[in-house]
């Protein structure tokens, strides 16, 4: 007898059908006008033959040899043990490692979405687990926006997301505004996702509502495909990585013709006059007007002119979104499209100004937040080490190692053992090769995994945890007014345990199961969670009991009204009475903070920084086109690249890589064929998609297929699935916010005419018992 059951995940909320245990189908829910359909393709991933079945150690790890050859982490065998054995293995090399080399060489930093839910949240539940065993090194910011969360507090101030309920939202901007220029473009597919969980799907429908309104959009940014075709924007393709010299030529453009809001800029920002001599080139000899960005750019000086005369005439908004700043030098266009705003004369007005990542999640711009929801407790880190989130590999390679980091110095600790839940470094790190190379040098890798992919197996010790779908919770998504009943649909798979189980039986073996738990079950914490959550709401003024709520499945949260801090309308209306938390109050359009670092990649103010990699670099007569990894419309990174969705966009097993017609018929390229895209750090199999919605120079490859390499643990291996990490950069994108710059990568991409290798990316090591 079928039954259905509430669903909630990170791509929406959806009903289970399941008939005697077995996960028939999964479907959309009625209410929900935009569904993902990721979620009916986790069906095929349920009990695939990827599942990680049985706790499972590397047998080079269990007997003691080398990582070397065929031994090496990615490379080796795997032995099934039992739970208790693993328990034992687990809980000795923690008690040896911080015995020996103390509390600092635990990595618990592990970085990653996890899946949704609040309580079964991987990272609170092994930072708890960490933090009252002793402590444990952690990472800040993350891979998404790194850049932008340490150089927007400099610039408008407050916590580094607070500018998420800052901004217009959706209804204000179909209201107010008449022009959005989109730098890095509005990209829909990434609207189905939301972080936490998400009950409806809102952002397609708000963003019609602006088109009917008669809101014109601009799309900056090198694919056309960037914003919905429903807008009807108007496209102006960028040579990737420029988009802050596009910027400057607009702003040098309204302010020789007198078209800045010298009234905004005079009460309610500092440093404009030290700017305005950097645009005129009064410090480099070099005027940064239309003609210059254009040059730079591939924009015309003319559209430029006219774009510039555009924003500062009509109510206009300023977007910029989280993959131009994802490249070298990613806190200029952040802080340079602030600026642009605050010129542009529309800053503080209702709909209009600045904003960034809309549709990078479907809460962005929907709504400005949502009350405080209850969480895991978490305990008092004792280590204060901490690494910025995208120099792991050179933690590893180079302990000891000094870096700066948004004005501090900061030395690389020695990491012994990393243990892992949650996510995939070898999705989102960048340059797969290095990192393999970094992989193989702590005594200890630790992974919560629930299939066999590349992390799991580039682990010493795997431990099969149960999926969303095998646990119960709730699901509160970030800004979204509703909470999800998450009732277990089907039992684990196989062996499988719950984070939360694994962790308290840890923590008894090593002393501290009553601190963990709190003597409550998993539903028990669920039902303390919700009722916490309650109270602190109002009761049942707020919210129905904890029992009513998980028979209907949903309830709606209480709304969360302004005014909220660092309010830019606020601002405008009077700066004194209502100043922003930043040093001098205002708007810093120039960082007195930031030019007391002295950083040589990093100014006081917004400045043009020449990319390492780029079209117009030297390197691009070796790798003429410009990668850009963006993220995929299959799935969420790479969660569910095993599940039915993910698989059928897939071009002969391979990730489809997009190219312009005209790079592929010069390549000799025809639209299917499999192709290698390659530069110095390695190269990849894809299948080719042509299409004129990528501009010349310029090839996309979405983040998140499952590396595959040939011969694992080998540096420098083809990849025989498409994963464009082999081909970026590992490199600081500045010295001020150490974050990840894999859009500044250049390749080539040529036929595959030899024998295709198997896909092998879904399949489990060698495992022995």
């Amino acid at each position: 007898m079928e039954r259905r059951m509430s669903v909630a995940t990170h791509w929406g909320s959806f009903i289970a059908v399941v008939d005697s245990g077995r996960l028939v189908r999964i479907e959309p829910r009625g209410d929900d006008p935009a569904p993902s359909p990721i979620g009916p393709g986790m069906v095929k991933a349920a009990d695939d033959s990827a599942r990680v079945l049985r706790p499972a150690v590397r047998k080079g790890w269990l007997n003691g040899l080398p990582r070397v050859h065929d031994t090496a982490r990615g490379a080796d065998a795997f032995v099934e043990v039992s739970w208790d054995d693993a328990i034992t293995l687990v809980s000795d090399e923690l008690h040896r490692v911080r015995s020996q080399h103390g509390d600092s060489a635990v990595f618990g930093g592990s970085y990653g979405w996890a899946s949704a839910g609040g309580f079964h949240n991987a990272q609170s539940q092994l930072q708890r687990f960490l933090a009252l065993g002793g402590g444990y090194t952690d990472s800040r910011n993350t891979y998404s926006t790194a850049a932008l969360e340490v150089i927007l507090p400099h610039v408008i101030g407050g916590h580094p997301w607070s500018y998420q309920s800052r901004m217009p939202m959706w209804d204000e901007i179909a209201e107010n505004c008449e022009l959005v220029v989109a730098f890095g473009g509005l990209a829909l597919k990434n609207s189905q996702i939301n972080p936490g969980g998400l009950a409806r799907h809102q952002t397609r429908d708000l963003q019609r509502r602006c088109r009917d309104a008669g809101v014109r959009f601009v799309n900056v940014s090198p694919i056309r495909s960037d914003v919905a075709g429903f807008l009807d924007a108007e496209w102006l393709p960028v040579v990737p990585n420029t988009d802050t010299a596009a910027m400057l030529g607009i702003a040098h453009t309204m302010l020789v013709n007198g078209w800045h809001d010298e009234d905004f800029l005079r009460r309610c920002c500092v440093g404009f006059d030290r700017f305005a001599s950097y645009l005129g080139g009064e410090f480099d000899g070099i005027p940064k007007d239309a003609a210059w960005a254009a040059e730079i750019t591939g924009i015309s000086r003319d559209t430029i002119t006219d774009l510039a005369r555009r924003l500062a005439t009509q109510r206009s908004l300023i977007m910029v979104n989280y993959a131009v700043q994802r490249a070298d030098h990613g806190e200029q266009p952040i802080w340079m499209s602030v600026v642009l705003a605050a010129m542009a004369g529309s800053m503080g007005r209702p709909g209009c100004g600045w904003g960034a990542g809309y549709a990078t999640m479907d809460a962005t711009g929907v709504a400005p937040g949502r009350p405080s929801v209850a969480a895991v407790p978490k305990a008092p880190n004792a280590v204060a080490d901490f690494i910025p989130v995208a120099r792991i590999a050179d933690t590893l390679l180079h302990p000891g190692k000094t870096i700066d980091y948004d004005g501090r110095r900061l030395a690389l600790p020695e990491l012994r053992l990393i243990y892992w839940c949650g996510g995939n470094p070898f999705h989102h790190h960048q340059d797969l090769h290095r990192l393999t190379r970094a992989w193989q040098i702590p005594d200890t890798v630790v992974v919560h995994e629930a299939w066999w992919n590349t992390t799991a197996k580039f682990a010493d010790i795997v431990l099969p945890v149960a999926t969303t779908l095998e646990r119960d919770d709730f699901a509160a998504g970030f800004s979204d007014p509703h909470l999800v009943a998450m009732p277990k649909v089907r039992e684990p798979e196989g062996e499988s345990r719950t984070d939360h189980h694994i962790f308290a039986t840890l923590a008894s073996r090593l002393g501290y199961e009553q601190e963990f738990t709190q003597s409550r079950s998993e539903l028990e914490w669920v039902r303390h969670l919700y009722e916490q959550t309650r109270t602190e709401l109002g009761g049942d003024a707020a919210l129905p009991g904890f029992d009513e709520f998980w028979r209907n499945s949903t309830a709606q949260l209480p709304p969360l009204t302004g005014p909220f801090p660092g309010s830019f309308e606020a601002l405008r209306s009077d700066p004194q009475r209502f100043p922003l938390p930043t040093p001098s109050g205002r708007i810093e359009i120039f960082s007195e903070k930031i030019d007391s670092f002295g950083y040589d990649d990093c100014a006081g103010h917004p400045t043009w920084y020449e990319p390492v990699e780029w079209l117009h670099a030297d390197l691009s007569a070796r790798f003429p086109l410009h990668l850009i990894s963006n993220q995929p419309a299959s799935r969420l990174h790479s969660q569910y690249d095993n599940g039915g969705h993910s698989l059928s966009s897939k071009i002969r097993d391979r990730e489809p890589v997009t190219i312009n017609p005209s790079d592929a018929a010069s390549r000799g390229i025809e639209n299917g064929m499999v192709v290698r895209v390659h530069n110095d750090r390695g190269s990849c199999l894809a299948g080719a998609v042509l299409s004129d919605d990528v501009m010349p120079g310029v090839v996309q490859l979405a983040t998140g297929a499952w590396w595959d390499p040939v011969r694992p643990g080998l540096s420098g291996t083809l990849d025989r699935h498409g994963n464009p990490n082999v081909l970026t950069a590992d490199r600081p994108c500045s010295r001020l916010s150490q974050g990840p710059s894999a859009l500044s990568a250049l390749v080539d991409v040529e036929r595959y005419d030899d024998p295709l290798p198997e896909v092998q990316a879904f399949s489990p090591p060698d495992l022995e018992h």
